[in-house]
Formats: structure tokens, sequence, C-alpha cells
């Protein structure tokens, strides 16, 4: 099979398209024909050496990516005979190995896919849709509510947009260019505005009149996130699920002191990892069986940005540089 290894810590450039053996699924375990594998902005750093949420791989070569869905064409010893052909979706999970034409994972972690919902809408849904439904609990959403997404193009980005508009909430999305922003709107969007503009904090102050912002949705961080705190209310929201605006590889989460945070009468919370998955009742699972089901019924719609397989190193160069909208994809 075909495969992206990565050989040596470093740029974009160090993801080598090569043929590899086939892989092989152990006890209880499947072998999926890859039709999408996600990429992730984590994948970014891990290829860098940096250990986060995930640990940086331990031996090199390595293939990255955690999320595939395709196929089940081969089956482990003891695992279920009716996975063989059915189209599924799985997160890896700490194991890589997703950016290849196949990918071994647990049989525990398969979800059976409907007829009508595409590979790789479902790889957006497996790490990205679990991520945002993840993040929504952290807060309440209805037709009072006043929610400023940043990165709002971006693959959780475009289904925060979709969530509040659909539970009545006015929604302020922030993307990067004419291009984004038009694609926010559309997306349901009651105003876009292009963060690059010096003036889009008096934009939306325009657009609220005498009104305040209730929650912020804060995954970039830096001069942007605490210019959209600044839009917040007495009791407003800051929950943060990343730092991109920071500088991908070495920033900082948006923080505040306590006494900062009293002065301006407001929360601030970090909702990634183990606090997400134990409001999540301990198993992260859950956030998944929601997220596809969402997917299914169009409740929530993916976007997708799609790459060729060979061309992963573009896809992360493209991903560092804000150049992608939605969830980026690699088609083997």
């Amino acid at each position: 099979m075909h495969a992206i290894r990565l050989h040596a810590f470093g740029p974009a450039e160090n993801l080598t398209y090569e043929e590899v053996e086939n892989p092989a699924p152990g006890p209880g375990q499947v072998r999926i024909a890859v039709a999408a594998a996600g990429v992730h902005l984590l994948d970014t750093a891990l290829r860098m050496g940096q250990t986060g949420p995930f640990p940086a791989p331990a031996e090199l070569p390595t293939i990255p990516g955690r999320e595939v869905a395709g196929t089940v064409d081969a089956l482990g010893e003891g695992t279920d005979p009716s996975w063989l052909g059915r189209r599924v979706v799985a997160h890896l999970g700490m194991a890589p190995g997703g950016y290849a034409e196949q990918a071994v994972v647990d049989a525990a972690k398969l979800h059976a896919l409907a007829d009508h919902l595409g590979e790789a809408e479902a790889v957006a849904m497996i790490g990205t849709g679990r991520t945002t439904l993840g993040i929504l609990q952290f807060t309440e959403l209805g037709p009072d509510s006043i929610a400023i997404v940043p990165a709002a193009a971006g693959g959780i980005g475009t289904l925060l947009v979709q969530y509040a508009k659909n539970a009545g909430a006015t929604v302020i999305g922030l993307a990067g260019g004419p291009e984004k922003t038009a694609l926010v709107k559309e997306n349901g969007a009651d105003l876009a505005v292009d963060y690059k503009l010096p003036d889009w904090p008096d934009q939306v102050r325009a657009f609220l009149g005498t009104r305040t912002a209730t929650v912020v949705f804060d995954s970039v961080g830096g001069d942007t996130g605490l210019a959209a705190v600044d839009l917040l209310g007495k009791g407003g929201q800051h929950i943060v699920f990343g730092w991109s605006g920071a500088g991908l590889h070495d920033g900082e989460p948006l923080t505040f002191t306590e006494e900062e945070l009293a002065a301006r009468s407001i929360t601030s919370e970090s909702v990634l990892g183990p606090t997400m998955i134990q409001k999540a009742g301990g198993d992260i699972r859950n956030l998944e069986l929601a997220s596809l089901a969402a997917a299914t019924d169009g409740t929530l719609r993916p976007a997708v940005h799609r790459f060729p397989l060979a061309q992963a190193a573009t896809a992360h160069q493209a991903l560092e540089t804000r150049g992608t909208i939605g969830k980026v994809v690699l088609i083997p």
C-alpha cells in the first residue's frame, strides 16, 4: 500500500509518500481500506516533535493520522465477522497510522456509517465533530445568546456556527479574508467579519448596538482572542479550546487572573482533555455517537477541504498558513 511517512521531525516537506507493507489486523482488530483520513492541526505539532494532548512519536519513521473512514477489508482473530465489508469510521486514539491506504484499529472503536453519509464527512465528525459537541457541553445557547466564533471558517468553527443558529442564538463569525467571511455568512452567521481588518471590533459593536456578547468560543488566543473577549458583557463566558493565533507551535492560550475576570465580570474556562471527557460521562465515544448522529440527520453539516493523500505535505502547509476551509481530509 501507499502511505505518508515521517522520517525526521521538522517541516511539512518531511512528510513523504511511500510504498510500505500492508498492515495486518491483530486479535479483536479490523483493517480498513481507507477512503478518507483526517488531518488535525495537532498533527502539525506532532510532526515537529512536540507533545500535546497526544505524545510525539517515540520512534521514527511513523505514519501520522488518527481519523479514518472506509470499508473493512480484513478481520483479526476473534473479531465479529459482521464487520467485514461494512463502511465504517474510527478514531484511532493514541496509535497513529491514518495517512495511508489501509489502517488497523480495534473493532471496539468502529462506528458503522449510514448509507448517505460520505466518508470524508464522517472523518470530520469523528474528530472535529466530537470536539465541537464536547465544547458545547460547557454552555447553554438560546435566543438570548450572542456567540462570537473566531476561526468560524474552520472545521470546528463551521459546526459551532450551525449549532448556535439551530439554538436560536445570534452568531458573529470571524474569519480571515473576504472569501472565508462570505462562506461564514452562507453558513448562517448573522454577522461575518474579517479579523484581518483593524476595525473589526468596531464593526461588531456597531452591529450589536446596546447589546454585548454572551460567549466567545476561543480557538485562537492572541490579539484576536483578546479583542473578542473585550466584546463580552457581564456574566459572559470565555470558552478556550485552542490558541492558533498565538503561534501554531509555540503559542499559549489566552488566560486571565482571578482579579482580571472579576473586573470584567466574566468566566474563562479551558475545556479540552479530561475536563471534556468527564463532562461526557467519562466516555468520549458518547460524543462520537452524538456527532455522527447529528451529521446523519443533517443537523450539522461539516465543511471539508480535500487533498490527495500524496499531497499530505501540501495539506499541512495550507493548514499552518490558514489556507484551508473546514476540516482537512486526505483522499487515497
